[in-house]
């Protein structure tokens, strides 16, 4: 523990290459500075930046494990497999509720690129998904819309319904 708290973070150390020190046709050629290994042997790495890889490593698997649910299911109500909409419903819920969570203690990686390249495509996938699901769902009221009507016309025995009566009467 005590050898912890007194161990320094370790940093990025690697030489620079000078660009002033280099002849005048080097020069011309040398477009960037160029980052050298370390020639002692170990590659020493920041831990704020391990730290942060590990964070958008972490958030990244929670976006690629919602979109792959997500996608699931799509493809799974789209091709006219059996769907069991409550495990779908309760995967992408505890999904969902690991990524906002994520999210909500890593808003600093919100302006990552590839954390928004997956969040986007993610919303692109859920878009979908609902538009699917919507299509279900009409398809589902309407077959539900002429059962009802079906059960009710085989019950009566028209005593009850509003036929025009014959003669007047």
């Amino acid at each position: 523990m005590q050898a912890q708290e007194n161990a320094a973070t370790p940093m990025m150390e690697q030489p620079v290459v000078d660009i002033e020190a280099t002849t005048e046709a080097e020069a011309r050629d040398a477009l960037l500075p160029a980052l050298l290994p370390n020639p002692g042997g170990e590659v020493i790495v920041d831990a704020t930046d391990t730290a942060k890889s590990d964070e958008m490593r972490g958030l990244l698997a929670a976006i690629r494990r919602l979109e792959s649910i997500v996608e699931e299911e799509t493809v799974a109500l789209t091709t006219g497999k059996k769907v069991d909409f409550d495990d779908f419903s309760a995967r992408k819920s505890r999904s969902m509720l690991e990524f906002v969570r994520l999210m909500r203690a890593r808003m600093h990686l919100g302006a990552e690129i590839e954390i928004t390249e997956e969040i986007q495509r993610l919303r692109e996938r859920l878009e979908r998904n609902r538009s699917v699901l919507e299509m279900h769902y009409d398809a589902v009221r309407e077959v539900a819309t002429i059962i009802v009507k079906a059960v009710k016309d085989a019950e009566s025995d028209g005593t009850y319904t509003g036929r025009a009566t014959q003669g007047g009467k």
